[in-house]
């Protein structure tokens, strides 16, 4: 016997050796040893607490932001759905997002409710769990500059809520987050009051630029390396000359040379090796180290 078969019973759907490719922007990894998506938040908490604490548990949103290595991920990998999705004005200038909504929902929804200064999510890919765990941002604003508070479940089935400096946000991280095993499952944002049409004004220019400058027609992520101090990873990128260049089924974007992208047939590893293969010419040339933004979870192919 083993621990598949001492699960506890949950409402939502349990699926076994489920491919998580399909699940991801990049396309690629190997499947899930099980994947459970609950059916609300009860069934999420409940079914943690009832869970063997030494069976490894993993997260994930829309995988925009997500690099699953073609081995597959042990343990149980949840994904929330429709039941944490919703958008909900609370008045005052502060609305609710459930962490399963898109970023860009919450903004459409925050400027119906004439809501300002939550613009900035329609730029950022992903959903708002993700947002919570990275502190996202794009053009100068971040989570932590409008989060009031976060909702979410330990690893035992415990449900808490965080304030803003709980969260201990730094750039593109949380560190309660890090340091903490928790599932979100929502957020309290507070913005300023202002007339929907020109938030709406402001979003379009927001996509308007990003359409312009980033390839999100592509098989691709969010930024693959953040920013290091005083610099840009894209700049560094293609200084590097790697703007465009091939690593089996992989290369860095051509029009933004911080996206890597799946050129259609890329493996897990030809993306990561890739990646860090750029961080080595990187370090070598201009003695900078890049970060990883990407999340990269699971094992390696056999």
């Amino acid at each position: 016997m083993t621990w598949r078969d001492r699960l506890p019973p949950a409402r939502g759907k349990l699926m076994f050796d489920e491919a998580l490719a399909p699940f991801t922007w990049l396309r690629v990894g190997g499947p899930a040893d099980a994947l459970f998506l609950p059916e609300d938040e009860d069934d999420l908490a409940a079914f943690l607490a009832g869970l063997d604490p030494a069976v490894p548990v993993t997260p994930i949103g829309v995988g925009s932001n997500l690099l699953v290595r073609d081995g597959g991920v042990e343990g149980v990998v949840v994904r929330l759905g429709r039941a944490f999705a919703r958008v909900e004005p609370r008045g005052q200038g502060a609305i609710f997002a459930g962490s399963a909504a898109l970023d860009a929902a919450l903004a459409r929804e925050a400027a119906r409710a004439g809501i300002a200064g939550l613009e900035f999510y329609r730029g950022v890919p992903g959903t708002v769990g993700g947002a919570l765990v990275m502190n996202a941002g794009c053009y100068g604003a971040e989570t932590k500059d409008v989060l009031a508070e976060a909702y979410a479940v330990t690893r035992d089935g415990r449900r808490i809520t965080l304030s803003n400096a709980e969260m201990d946000f730094v750039y593109r991280k949380s560190r309660a987050a890090a340091e903490r095993w928790l599932i979100f499952t929502g957020g309290l944002f507070r913005g300023q009051p202002d007339e929907p049409a020109a938030i709406e004004a402001r979003m379009a220019a927001i996509t308007e630029r990003r359409e312009a400058s980033q390839p999100i027609r592509e098989k691709t992520g969010g930024s693959t390396f953040k920013n290091p101090t005083g610099d840009s990873a894209w700049r560094l990128v293609d200084a590097a000359g790697w703007r465009g260049k091939p690593f089996g089924g992989a290369r860095f974007s051509e029009q933004h040379a911080n996206f890597l992208i799946n050129g259609g047939e890329a493996t897990a590893a030809d993306l990561e090796g890739l990646g860090e293969q750029v961080r080595a010419d990187v370090k070598a040339r201009f003695g900078v180290a890049l970060e990883w933004e990407i999340k990269r979870i699971g094992r390696p192919a056999p």
